[in-house]
């Protein structure tokens, strides 16, 4: 199983309406998330907004290439976009850019 872990910063005057919008996830997307191999997926958002995601899968990118190829995705991405800082004109998702794991205590 590969372990991601990813920062994105939430913008400082969005972040309210970023956590209500994540205790309210749609349904449809939890269910592609989960059908695309999604795993333990978690995000932690600090109040300075960063934000860190952590998941797990056999494969990121085909897990990232499954969620690439629904709708609901390309939707959520769009509603979500403007939340972020610094994306440089990306989606969400495609600024996931995964850290390199140093350690990890099994």
């Amino acid at each position: 199983m590969q372990r991601v872990c990813f920062l994105l910063k939430v913008r400082a005057d969005r972040l309210d309406e970023y956590r209500e919008r994540h205790a309210a996830v749609w349904p449809e997307m939890l269910h592609a998330l989960k059908g695309t191999g999604w795993h333990n997926y978690s995000l932690f958002l600090r109040e300075d907004g960063l934000l860190v995601g952590y998941l797990e899968t056999e494969d990121f990118d085909a897990a990232r290439a499954g969620m690439e190829a629904t709708d609901v995705n390309a939707r959520w991405q769009a509603e979500m976009a403007p939340f972020f800082e610094t994306l440089d004109g990306a989606r969400p998702d495609e600024a996931m850019k995964p850290l390199t794991e140093v350690f990890h205590l099994a």
